[in-house]
């Protein structure tokens, strides 16, 4: 897998988080440390999504 595949996949299941926080906010009885952990890896995503696009706009 390339590179941008990859990112391109990391982006996807970036998405696809953001959606989940989104459905568990609206519903008043979603579970605090569920939407916590779903934002902690949609950060970790982030995160590795910029550090791809830095290592490769370098080379």
């Amino acid at each position: 897998m390339s590179i941008q595949e990859h990112l391109v996949e990391l982006k996807a299941r970036h998405r696809e988080l953001e959606e989940e926080i989104a459905d568990a906010l609206a519903h008043p009885s979603s579970d605090d440390i569920k939407i916590a952990e779903l934002k902690r890896r949609k950060l970790q995503l982030k995160d590795e999504i910029a550090r791809m696009q830095s290592s490769t706009s370098i080379h």
